[in-house]
Order: structure tokens, then C-alpha cells, then sequence
């Protein structure tokens, strides 16, 4: 599908990652990336443990830096962290002194929004994500899935022009996984931002996104850039459906090529 030139968020061109540790050795974890994410589309990552996809992910958000190459959002080169990005890790990275409704609120009263503005914005999201009843409860009261939801909530309450996502969902149980790909995709259709996913998991990528990249093992290389050609609206169903089986498939052939060779 032809996509407008000027609806192109974040653009990564040719960029190479390597460390090294002061000594003879390197160790290049990311080779020539390139790849587009344009406005409003979900984006997902995948590829297996160590392809850079979190790196590459970090790179976006201006905590770490290419070693060739560029990463531009709007067409500006990335030289740091920013308010048009938010970020959602796999840890729960809550405060754990703050209450729910606090924790959303911190990067707003950072902004000077007034309390009315605050209580507003951060109402929006708790009812969005389901947890209005436990805006007075601290971290420690919470799943794991409670705290990404509050995690998700806090990162949206800043407006983001584009949400960063680090494997969110990787330590939750398989029950929680689904309803919160599930809740991510309601938030997504509702909100429209821009969202870019890394995952392992080929079927949570399938599912959640518009647009899946595939990774190859380290050093990280782009293998295939793949539309997802599926319903907009979806439900757990949809990954019992023959076009989802197929292109689940053809991406895990893409990571395992060996596989069918052991049947």
C-alpha cells in the first residue's frame, strides 16, 4: 500500500549499533537497519532474543545512539528523549510511593496542567483501561497486568505523538497477555497513536499490528517488511482464522528456516 511522503513519523536510515568495550573486541548488534513507521500505524518488532529490536527501540526514544546512520522523527534527527514520545517497558516501572491516580498525573504536573486538567486527563485514561476503582491504590496493590495498564495510562495521559512499547506484555500469564492485546488494541483504535511494538512473539505481533517487521539473530538485520492485511476490528477469534494461521506461519519461517526440516 503506497503510503504519503508526509505522513512519515519515524524514519531509520542505514543505522549500525556496536559496542565497544574499550579494548580489541566489538560487538555489533544492529546492521544497516532501515524502515519507515508512519502516522497512526501500529507498528510491531519481532525477531528472537538479541536481534537489537530493543536497542533499536531505545534508539527511538534518544536513550542510546546509533553508530551510522540516522533516526529522524518529523524529519528531525533524534538527539535525546522528548515529549512526543512515551515509553512503556517490560518492568513495571511505576512509582511505587504514588498512588494510581499519581502516577498518571506525574508527567502532567510536570507540564503545569492544572488540577482540574489533571484529574480530567487522568480520568480519561482510567476509565479507557478499565481501573477507576483503584485510583487510590498504590503498585503493590496491583497484578501485574494492573500496573502495565497503569503503565500504558500514565504514558497516553502525556499525549505522545508516538508510544514506544518494550515487550510490555512478555511477563504476564497467557490469560492476562491476551486481554491486554485485546485492551492495546481498543486504546490504539480509539486513540490512533502512533505505536511502535517490540516482541518475540510472532502471534502477539500478528495480531496487534498493521505492520510487522521481521529481525533477523544477532547482528539484527531487517528480513521482511510485512503488511498485515486483517480486520481492523479484532477479537481473540481472529488467531483461529486461515489468514491469520498463514501469515503467522510464514513469519515463523522466517526465524526458524530449519524448522520443517525437523518434521
Amino acid at each position: 500500500m503506497d503510503k504519503n511522503p508526509m505522513d512519515l513519523k519515524i524514519a531509520v536510515k542505514g543505522i549500525d549499533k556496536v559496542y565497544n568495550d574499550g579494548k580489541k573486541s566489538a560487538f555489533k548488534a544492529i546492521d544497516d537497519v532501515s524502515l519507515n513507521v508512519y502516522k497512526n500505524e501500529f507498528v510491531c518488532i519481532v525477531g528472537p532474543s538479541g536481534c537489537g529490536k530493543s536497542t533499536m527501540l531505545r534508539m527511538m526514544a534518544g536513550l542510546d545512539f546509533p553508530t551510522k546512520g540516522i533516526i529522524t522523527i518529523d524529519g528531525k534527527k533524534i538527539i535525546g528523549p522528548g515529549d512526543d514520545r512515551g515509553m512503556v517497558f517490560q518492568t513495571y516501572t511505576l512509582f511505587p510511593w504514588l498512588r494510581v491516580e499519581d502516577n498518571i498525573q506525574f508527567g502532567l504536573k510536570l507540564q503545569k496542567f492544572t488540577k482540574a486538567e489533571q484529574e480530567e486527563i487522568t480520568y480519561k485514561y482510567l476509565r479507557i483501561i478499565g481501573l477507576e476503582k483503584f485510583a487510590k491504590c498504590y503498585p503493590k496493590e496491583l497484578s501485574g497486568g494492573m500496573k502495565q495498564r497503569v503503565a500504558i495510562a500514565r504514558a497516553l495521559a502525556n499525549n505522545p505523538e508516538v508510544l514506544l512499547m518494550d515487550e510490555p506484555f512478555g511477563a504476564l500469564d497467557l490469560f492476562t497477555k491476551s486481554q491486554m492485546q485485546l485492551l492495546m488494541r481498543d486504546i490504539w483504535q480509539k486513540e490512533k497513536t502512533t505505536v511502535i511494538f517490540i516482541t518475540h512473539d510472532i502471534e502477539e505481533a500478528v495480531f496487534l499490528g498493521t505492520k510487522v517487521y521481521v529481525m533477523t539473530p544477532s547482528p539484527g538485520r531487517i528480513h521482511a517488511e510485512i503488511e498485515i492485511d486483517l480486520p481492523e476490528n479484532r477479537d481473540l477469534d481472529l488467531k483461529d482464522t486461515p489468514e491469520f494461521i498463514k501469515i503467522r506461519r510464514s513469519i515463523n519461517e522466517m526465524l526458524h528456516p530449519d524448522s520443517n526440516k525437523l518434521k
